[in-house]
């Protein structure tokens, strides 16, 4: 008996220890319940050995072809989602039911420890299978074995081997299962007959015995799902994916849709114009602030303004300018008078009115969304009239001159003060 607990221990404690290590290396999460409880009931048969006249139990004689011979339950925990170990205890009553045989019956009480390998992950066909699983396990078992006929009736006998079997599972729920189970035990140590005869001690037999058996297999822990059926997320795959995401958006971010020089995720002014140049979060230097590029505004100043002899194309590249918003003057927050540093965009037009003598402009008023929308109308109409009366006031006749109240700009995030500023302006457009 010493020498059996010993075998089992030492052959236990490798396993325990290679599952272990799995456990340490594997890389999945770990958000499926662990531990499961099983419970299931079968036929079992001795297949060797018998003395003369004996031979093994035939289930298919009694209860409509089925017998209830065997009963069993366990304990498993998983350490990781391919291995695991199992502790399990059976009953088993081996006895003739074919006239063939001599009467006997046998009583069996075995434990069990198994390592246990999840087969559909081991081999990666989880998804394949569904709602099927596939277990496969082996360890070490010990029982007592207990005739209840003949001369030998009352006496026991503690014997042990080894054990192997396969369990197919079906899914019922996240946490119950359905399962099938197929079972061989050999002992390495065993002196009784299946049929409760006797053998010397010097004469050690070599028995065997198979069980098949239904059941049902319920996991436990703080998680919904059976651990055998958890989807599994790799955590280095996680990784590697985030990873890929990051350079993804690096490389999104370093565009430059502008191409001013500026990545768009630095550029708070992706949308430059082409050739002008920038400061280091690509906005077009103003240094006026009066809205006008300066690089733009000094070459539109010494090419087009002040130059009397513009072909047509220039002509409508200047017009384009105006038009698209790129010439205004700017307000303050509820003033109709323009800043001063943002007069310069009045005195473009009126250089443009001045060499253009048949052209005409809308004067275009603008407000921020702060206040009535009532209000914000009068007071963009007031804008465009106060721009009004300073060209009338340099020459401009007034029939060259409509203004056109705009009311509020709803273009950009009215919580930002920054963004308000911009939209309190005055633009134009050549008619």
């Amino acid at each position: 008996m010493k020498k059996l607990i010993l075998l089992i221990s030492f052959s236990v404690l490798p396993l325990t220890q290679a599952v272990a290590q799995d456990s340490i290396q594997s890389t999945v999460t770990d958000e499926y319940n662990k531990w499961s409880f099983e419970l299931n009931v079968g036929q079992s048969k001795g297949i060797k050995p018998y003395s003369v006249g004996y031979f093994g139990s035939d289930p298919g004689k009694e209860l409509g072809g089925i017998t209830i011979n065997h009963y069993s339950g366990g304990v498993r925990y998983m350490f990781s989602p391919k291995f695991g170990v199992k502790a399990d205890v059976a009953f088993d009553r081996l006895e003739n039911l074919s006239d063939e045989s001599l009467d006997f019956e046998m009583q069996q009480i075995r434990f069990g420890l198994q390592g246990v390998v999840n087969g559909a992950r081991l081999f990666d066909i989880q998804e394949t299978l569904g709602r099927f699983g596939l277990l496969f396990h082996g360890g070490l078992q010990i029982a007592q074995m207990s005739p209840q006929t003949g001369p030998n009736e009352g006496r026991d006998e503690w014997n042990g081997g080894i054990m192997f079997g396969i369990t197919p599972e079906f899914r019922i729920t996240k946490n119950l299962a359905l399962n099938a189970d197929f079972t061989m035990l050999s002992n390495v140590r065993q002196h009784f007959n299946w049929d409760g005869s006797y053998s010397e001690p010097s004469n050690n037999l070599a028995g065997s015995m198979y069980t098949a058996s239904l059941g049902l297999s319920f996991s436990f822990g703080s998680e919904k799902i059976h651990g055998d059926w958890a989807v599994m997320r790799d955590k280095q795959q996680e990784e590697i994916e985030a990873l890929e995401k990051r350079v993804g958006e690096i490389e999104n971010n370093m565009a430059d849709v502008d191409q001013d020089g500026v990545p768009d995720y630095l550029d708070v002014e992706p949308n430059s114009i082409a050739g002008v140049a920038v400061d280091t979060k690509g906005r077009m230097v103003d240094l006026n602030k009066n809205g006008v590029p300066d690089e733009m505004e000094k070459y539109l100043n010494t090419t087009y303004i002040t130059n009397q002899t513009l072909v047509d194309s220039e002509k409508e590249t200047v017009k384009k300018l105006i038009n698209e918003g790129y010439i205004a003057t700017y307000f303050d927050f509820n003033k109709t008078k323009p800043t001063n540093v943002s007069t310069e965009g009045i005195d473009f037009i009126l250089t443009y009115l001045r060499n253009n003598p048949t052209a005409s402009v809308d004067i275009i008023g603008h407000a921020d969304e702060i206040g009535k929308s009532p209000y914000n109308d009068k007071l963009s109409a007031s804008r465009a009239t106060s721009v009004k009366e300073v060209l009338m006031k340099a020459g401009i006749d007034e029939s060259r001159l409509n203004v056109v109240p705009q009311g509020e700009d709803t273009s950009v995030d009215k919580g930002s003060a920054g963004a308000r500023k911009l939209v309190r302006r005055v633009t134009f457009r050549v008619k």
